[in-house]
This record gives structure tokens, C-alpha cells and sequence, in this order.
């Protein structure tokens, strides 16, 4: 088979025809983190601790959720850029409601920055909630933080069953879903998503754990072939009141 392979490469080099060259696969580290605004299950505030469990990972993007940004309670500083300074990321931020003289949301950290950024609202009716898209050229990576709420949840999943579906690109998702792997909302995320994260493993609370409420997942119908390497659910007991959860794929 080789042999043909190579008489057929030589025969379209006389011919003068360019093969197209192989593509090459790309490897992505994708995180997600709970950071409860950077204070430890410890009540000690610390926004560079965060960034550290994050620096050592490695990720090439990460969402994030329950940050601050120049409240009153986190000392009027902007607690994502300080996450992410010690990350060594570059940070975008989406506020979901105005709290104690600033903002309170969710956000996206990434290596490299990307071709845009929108953020778009989403269902809460106990508290609004909002959802960042960054696209990339290979790839698109959805951060977000569901409601407590079923019905709002339900919608929620609705809103990224269409987004994954138009994308045209592998649609990755990540972040606290508020929901366990049995219910509703992940059974209906699941018709269109793959859950790459282990659904059998905890996340919530950090110290002992016995929820799983933080997921990873990745479109059904991607346009690129998505392969699962490996998964990590990062005992980190302190940090945070939620474990961070890591996937690596590659996308070719």
C-alpha cells in the first residue's frame, strides 16, 4: 500500500499537481474552574493562589466562573486580570450582574488571543447569568455558569444546542452547570455535546467532594475530527470551594 502510495505521489509531481499537505493535529488543554471570586475554602482571599493551580496545568483555555471585577468586597480590583497575571493568560471578562459598586460574572482566560469574543446573556431568574464564545480558527470555546434554576437551566442548554450546531467548528463547553450528570439539563446537552470530563468523578466541594457539577464537553457534529487524551479532575482542596477539571484533545 505504501508502494502505491508513493507511485501515485511521484505521478502527480510530473503532472505538476500540488497534493494537499497533511494536516497536522492540534493539541488543546481545556479548563474549567469555579473560583468562588479567589477565596479559599481556608476564607483567605487570594487571587495569585488561583492563577498558580491554573499555571501549573498548563491549559490553553479556561473558564472561569464567580469572579469579581472592581466590587467593593474584592478591594475595587479587577480579580480576573490578577488570576490571570499569575496564569500567564490574556483575560476576557463577562459581567452578569452589576454587585457591591462593580461586577459579577464569569470569564475566559486563553494563551493566544482570538478572532472574537462575544458575550451573550442567559436565562436566571434568581440571579442573571452570562455565557463568553471566543472562536479560534480551529475551534470554538463556550464559558458559562447555569442557573439554579430547572427551567432556566432547560433553556440555557437550549441556547447551546444552537450555538454548537451553527458553529461550524468544534464547539467546546465548559464551566458549572448547577447540574448533576442524571439530570435534565446534561441529558439534553448530551443529544448534541459528548461529555469528555468523567461524569462519575466529583467535583464540588473541593475538600470532600460528592457533587458533580463542572463539566467539559464538546460538540457532537464538529467538522473536525476531536480525539479525547486524557482527563483530570485536580484535587486541589483549598483554593477554591470547587475542583478544577482539565481536558486534552486534539483537533485535526
Amino acid at each position: 500500500m505504501r508502494g502505491i502510495k508513493l507511485i501515485l505521489v511521484a505521478m502527480a509531481a510530473a503532472a505538476g499537481v500540488i497534493l494537499p499537505a497533511k494536516t497536522e493535529a492540534k493539541e488543546l488543554i481545556i479548563m474549567s474552574y469555579n473560583v468562588h471570586n479567589g477565596v479559599g475554602l481556608d476564607r483567605v482571599r487570594d487571587a495569585a493562589r488561583i492563577g498558580e493551580v491554573i499555571r501549573r496545568e498548563r491549559p490553553d483555555v479556561v473558564a472561569i466562573q464567580e469572579v469579581d471585577s472592581m466590587t467593593g468586597r474584592s478591594g475595587k480590583t479587577y480579580v480576573l486580570g490578577d488570576i490571570a497575571k499569575t496564569a500567564g493568560m490574556k483575560a476576557y471578562y463577562g459581567p452578569a450582574i452589576a454587585y457591591d459598586g462593580g461586577k459579577y460574572g464569569i470569564g475566559l482566560l486563553s494563551k493566544e488571543e482570538p478572532l472574537k469574543v462575544v458575550r451573550y446573556k442567559m436565562p436566571g431568574r434568581e440571579e442573571e447569568r452570562a455565557m463568553i464564545v471566543a472562536e479560534y480558527e480551529d475551534y470554538i470555546f463556550a464559558a458559562t455558569h447555569f442557573s439554579l434554576t430547572n427551567e432556566d437551566r432547560a433553556a440555557s442548554a437550549e441556547i447551546v444546542k444552537r450555538l454548537a450546531k451553527e458553529s461550524g467548528k468544534p464547539f467546546f463547553l465548559a464551566g458549572d452547570l448547577n447540574a448533576h450528570p442524571d439530570e435534565g439539563t446534561i441529558k439534553s446537552l448530551s443529544e448534541a455535546m459528548r461529555i469528555l470530563t468523567p461524569t462519575d468523578r466529583f467535583t464540588f466541594p473541593a475538600d470532600e467532594a460528592n457533587e458533580t457539577l463542572d463539566y467539559i464537553m464538546v460538540s457532537r457534529k464538529p467538522g473536525k475530527r476531536v480525539k479525547a487524551k486524557s482527563t483530570k479532575i485536580i484535587y486541589e482542596p483549598t483554593a477554591s470551594d470547587h475542583r478544577p477539571i482539565t481536558a486534552t484533545v486534539e483537533v485535526e
